[in-house]
């Protein structure tokens, strides 16, 4: 196993959408809100500067109404293409109490207008990967798939 298998987690899907409507889903707060956490989970709240070293700001909301922000930095952003995003930093380069992963988004053309997807979260190490596989990283992140593809299937 190489230590990229040992560290990353990868959701791969195929969208009946262009990837600029993904891109926008992605990196519009109130679009996010949409699709972003597993339902009965809601955001309560969104922010984005979406430009490498910009900061965001996604406060999920659980069924029960605790919330839970979660602070991170864009390390590259390629509008329609690529998204990569890290809690390793909280704005700026502040460094963060307990980076936990990075994340990159990929989108692929197909053609036809269907993009393929490619979200990949990349932990610090093998322990944080079980930890997030634990936490129903295919799971959630899945059915947040299925919620971004009835959203796109709106837009």
């Amino acid at each position: 196993m190489t230590a990229t298998a040992e560290h990353e987690l990868v959701l791969v899907r195929e969208f009946d959408a262009p990837r600029e409507k993904i891109f926008k889903a992605w990196t519009d707060p109130e679009l996010m809100k949409e699709w972003f956490v597993p339902r009965p989970w809601s955001i309560a709240r969104a922010e984005i500067d979406l430009r490498p070293g910009g900061a965001n700001l996604i406060v999920m909301r659980s069924p029960e109404g605790q919330e839970f922000p979660n602070r991170g930095v864009y390390l590259e952003v390629v509008e329609n293409e690529k998204l990569v995003f890290t809690d390793a930093y909280t704005t700026a380069w502040v460094p963060s109490e307990k980076p936990f992963m990075t994340a990159t988004v990929l989108l692929e053309d197909l053609g036809n207008g269907r993009t393929k997807y490619t979200a990949t979260a990349a932990h610090w190490t093998a322990e944080d990967k079980k930890t997030h596989e634990e936490m129903g990283f295919h799971e959630g992140w899945g059915k947040c798939a299925d919620q971004l593809a009835e959203l796109l299937a709106r837009m």
